[in-house]
């Protein structure tokens, strides 16, 4: 205030020779309610008019024109003012120094407006100045806070208080600093268009924690009961210190999934979520949610979030896995190899988790179990029995696949145990058997009579027949001719397989041959041994007859103590030569005996009925005895 009135004590001594009419006041003051303000003011005339019965002054509010009856806002010659301003105005300038400094006191928020100064010099020298100063009622301080509060950049925040009333003076205080780090306090006293103000400035280094922290200024009137405060909110502006998302998760394949991200920064970052080369969506806010339907296999991956608000850049990743059953496993084609070599079979899938593996032949395991989505079963030095169908079976808890191939080994030509030569009833029979990929085929030769026996000869009974990779082949040789020059037993049957791999040829064995040469021995000696008892019977019988005739009273029963029992051992015994000797069936001519015809033997059943008639070979005879007739079939 003391500069202020300085200022206008140089000002009234300024002369002007060519002075018009003039005023100067600021164009702008301020107050805070329930205060004063003081507008200084100084006006100037021409020089060439004299004031006619002194000099008066007039304030007016709002308009600087009396026609359009302004509010009357102080006035030297009455005290005839508008009802808001009694009491409260009073002209501080001597006019007659043309110094027109007003105060008002008591001030309110009604009284912000325009104010204009009207001087009257008397009669028609009488002048409206259209300057005029604008008031403006505060009813808190300023606080001047930068337009941009960056984290980690020092920051200056001022409090202004308004001080042009002289009878109070503001003193200003900061709130709600205990937080802050090593905050600094300046006083200050600034004069600007001849307004006085009061100042203080905060200064301190923000971090993000202090973004929306509130600081205050508080301005208090010593000796009265006036407190003004004026609150703010820091707008710290820091680049994303923090992204968070979901946690890396596991889902099902064909289900859906939610990703979410949050990012702490201020402005509010522009947040996009990318998988692999691809930005998936984005969306300026603090948080963002990615939905993925229906999810693949193809979907699992590295998700990342990226938050960028131009002070900075940070990103999180998750790692998103599909889960799924194993994929149907792809396999070798189906292979033909030969014998002796090596392969390798690869089998390979896709299952998450990984599935285990597992190689089985015709439904037998073969090759070790491997948790991996490659398997390779090695087959070293294959042997025939390598041949057949081989599956890959896949694995995992969510369930399995499985595909399989067909080994096919071609060998050369193997001759089975089973073959040999037989006596069979029509002679001799040579069966000859071989295993072979391609199957072989069979022919017979006969090296005693230079004979080759094969499909296209039918001379000999032959017979093939194949089941898969064996070929049987079979002939039958009916009569001794066939069987060699020298007309025994000895039989030289010689038997060729042969396939593209290699041919093969040995001499058959005739197998068992001393078992049927007995066989056929014990059964001729059987035979004869029956008929000779049954001749030897029917004799004895025939004798009886004899001595029963002789003896006409006697009955043949009294001789014979039990006939039935006599024909029970006779039938008895027959019997038990048929089985030492066997069945027709079992009967095998051999050797020297091959040209004889078969035997058959005859038989007779002996019973004596009593009564019968003599048709049919049995009756009674002139003498009363009983007889039959023995026939030869």
């Amino acid at each position: 205030m003391k500069c202020l009135e300085l200022l206008l004590f140089l000002l009234l001594f300024v002369r002007d020779i060519g002075a018009q009419w003039n005023v100067w006041m600021p164009r702008d003051i301020s107050a805070m309610t329930n205060s004063c303000v003081v507008i200084p003011c100084t006006f100037m005339y021409p020089a060439s008019i004299r004031p006619y019965r002194g000099i008066h002054g007039i304030w007016y509010f709002g308009q600087p024109y009396p026609q359009l009856f302004p509010p009357v806002v102080y006035k030297s010659r009455t005290e005839i003012v508008h009802e808001s301003y009694k009491g409260r105005t009073r002209l501080l300038g001597d006019l007659l120094q043309k110094n027109c400094t007003l105060q008002i006191s008591n001030i309110g928020a009604e009284h912000s407006g325009r104010y204009y100064f009207r001087a009257d010099l008397g009669g028609a020298n009488i002048y409206t100045y259209p300057d005029f100063t604008e008031l403006k009622v505060l009813d808190q301080p300023n606080i001047d806070v930068p337009e941009e509060i960056v984290t980690d950049e020092s920051l200056d925040l001022t409090c202004y208080a308004p001080d042009n009333c002289p009878e109070m003076s503001p003193e200003i205080h900061w709130m709600y600093t205990d937080y802050l780090p090593d905050p600094l306090f300046t006083t200050d006293f600034v004069e600007e268009g001849n307004t006085a103000v009061m100042s203080s400035t905060l200064t301190f280094t923000p971090r993000p924690m202090h973004n929306g922290q509130l600081l205050g200024c508080r301005v208090h009137y010593p000796n009265t009961t006036f407190f003004y405060e004026r609150l703010i909110s820091l707008d710290v502006k820091y680049a994303p210190r923090k992204v968070w998302v979901n946690v890396s998760q596991e889902v099902m394949e064909g289900n859906s999934v939610v990703l979410h991200c949050d990012v702490d920064s201020n402005p509010p970052p522009r947040i996009s979520w990318h998988f692999k080369d691809e930005e998936l969506m984005s969306d300026i806010a603090s948080n963002a949610s990615l939905y993925l339907e229906s999810l693949t296999p193809e979907q699992e991956g590295v998700y990342t979030c990226v938050g960028d608000n131009g002070y900075g850049v940070m990103n999180t990743s998750l790692y998103l896995a599909v889960r799924y059953p194993p994929r149907e496993p792809w396999v070798n084609g189906s292979l033909t190899v030969l014998e002796g070599t090596s392969l390798a079979l690869h089998c390979g899938t896709q299952g998450n988790p990984a599935p285990t593996l597992t190689w089985l032949k015709d439904g037998e395991l073969v090759g070790t179990i491997t948790a991996d989505e490659v398997s390779v079963l090695e087959l070293l030095e294959i042997r025939p029995q390598a041949d057949g169908t081989y599956r890959c079976l896949a694995e995992n808890e969510h369930g399995r696949a499985s595909t399989s191939l067909n080994i096919t080994v071609e060998f050369a030509p193997i001759l089975l145990d089973d073959s040999k030569c037989t006596i069979v009833r029509e002679g001799v029979q040579c069966v000859c058997i071989a295993s072979g990929n391609p199957e072989p085929s069979i022919e017979f030769y006969l090296p005693d009579l230079n004979i080759t026996i094969n499909e296209t000869n039918g001379r000999f009974n032959y017979y093939t027949h194949s089941d898969g990779y064996t070929s049987t082949g079979m002939i039958k040789l009916r009569d001794k001719g066939e069987r060699g020059n020298n007309g025994g037993t000895a039989v030289h049957v010689h038997c060729s397989i042969t396939n593209m791999y290699g041919t093969e040829t040995i001499r058959l064995e005739l197998q068992q041959e001393k078992k049927y040469m007995m066989a056929v021995i014990v059964g001729t000696i059987g035979g004869v041994a029956v008929i000779a008892f049954i001749i030897a019977a029917v004799r004895y019988v025939g004798q009886n007859n004899k001595k029963e005739n002789s003896n006409p009273g006697q009955d043949v029963g009294s001789k014979v103590e039990n006939p039935s029992m006599f024909y029970s051992a006779v039938k008895k015994d027959k019997q038990s030569l048929r089985k030492k000797v066997g069945d027709d069936s079992d009967y095998q001519p051999v050797g020297s005996m091959a040209g004889l015809e078969r035997q058959e033997l005859n038989y007779a059943a002996l019973e004596f009925m009593r009564g019968r008639p003599r048709e049919g070979g049995l009756g009674r005879g002139d003498d009363g005895s009983d007889y039959t007739e023995i026939k030869a079939k």
